[in-house]
């Protein structure tokens, strides 16, 4: 069999990156030769370095919507990393491009279009980040989550929801409170703020930890540095900067969860049929994609939603109490989604193109 090479890109968040390794083993079962473009100091670089895949470096500038001084220097990275990336792709020669976003892909994406390499690209929000409009006149597809993107796409859209890692679905619940160190039989309240982390949620979630864990453990991805070292040794509450392998036991293990709307993450609470209240980041500190991605799973019934606006201790602890007590409402209209993971979908697009 003819061994195929695909040049995977995206990065800038977990978000941006975890899609990606979704595909990956299927990938590696039709026998593709996998690398990976990325930025010198992303997190993506972490990530894909901890699973073994060659990872090529280049320079990577934001493309900001508001003033920064950066934004004078920055489209010099972004010229770099073009031609970084031409490059790369004419020594690799893979056999097509696969990005999943964030302003690294794009100097990626369009050196493989100037080189005549098939791209697709996947984006995960209901309405498609700057990278990925940028992207878009590169790629041979763009694929897309939420069957309200197609219009906002066009002609290059194909909607086929959101690749879920395989692993999820194999997580040991017991493990992950094993490794919790929790001695009392409770629900599991999940809260996790992001990969990097929410100060608000966090903030607010300690202050009412003692209420909270009359009824629950707690797991808490607070994002990195955010730990706090006075509240180590409570009982029933655990908290992690970040986790990668353990995701899919914590995950397990949760009765219920507190969460960002990136859409990655909410795909993967429904694909487990987890309830969830989700707390997307405002209009102040965003685009307003977690806002729709929130308001698309609402109406749909999966979701629990709290704005940040109007987060605060009482409205916290009184969202997460109703939650518990209405998770069967939600799970039953889980169980009646028709979107499942797109895993296969991508993989046989990937074949596809590549051909």
């Amino acid at each position: 069999m003819n061994m195929k090479k695909i040049i995977m890109t995206g990065g800038g968040t977990a978000g941006h990156v975890n899609p990606n390794l979704a595909l990956m083993p299927k990938l590696k079962q039709l026998s593709y030769e996998i690398k990976y473009i990325g930025s010198r100091e992303g997190i993506e670089k972490e990530i894909i370095e901890k699973v073994k895949i060659p990872y090529f470096p280049i320079a990577s500038g934001k493309l900001r919507r508001y003033f920064d001084w950066k934004n004078l220097s920055d489209p010099f990275k972004v010229s770099a990393g073009f031609f970084q990336s031409l490059s790369i792709l004419r020594r690799e020669k893979p056999d097509i491009v696969f990005s999943k976003g964030g302003f690294v892909s794009v100097p990626v994406v369009a050196a493989a279009k100037f080189l005549k390499i098939p791209v697709l690209a996947h984006e995960s929000d209901l309405t498609p980040g700057l990278a990925n409009r940028l992207a878009s006149r590169f790629v041979d597809r763009l694929l897309v989550t939420f069957p309200d993107t197609v219009p906002k796409i066009g002609e290059k859209a194909i909607l086929v929801g959101s690749p879920i890692r395989e692993d999820l679905f194999k997580g040991d619940a017991a493990l992950a409170i094993k490794s919790a160190g929790f001695i009392e039989e409770k629900p599991v309240l999940l809260v996790m703020g992001g990969s990097i982390g929410s100060v608000k949620i966090n903030t607010s979630l300690r202050r009412i930890l003692p209420e909270l864990l009359q009824t629950f453990n707690i797991i808490h991805l607070c994002g990195k540095n955010n730990l706090d070292e006075s509240l180590s040794d409570t009982s029933g509450y655990k908290q992690y900067e970040y986790v990668a392998d353990e995701m899919k036991d914590i995950l397990n293990a949760a009765d219920i969860i507190v969460s960002r709307a990136g859409a990655n993450s909410i795909f993967e609470f429904l694909a487990l049929k987890k309830p969830n209240l989700l707390i997307p980041l405002s209009m102040s500190s965003s685009r307003g994609d977690q806002i729709e991605n929130a308001d698309s799973f609402s109406k749909n019934g999966y979701s629990m939603v709290l704005n940040e606006e109007n987060l605060n201790d009482v409205s916290l602890k009184m969202s997460i109490e109703r939650l518990f007590e209405e998770k069967e409402e939600y799970i039953n209209a889980m169980n009646l989604s028709e979107l499942g993971s797109a895993t296969d979908k991508i993989i046989e697009l990937i074949e596809k193109y590549s051909k």
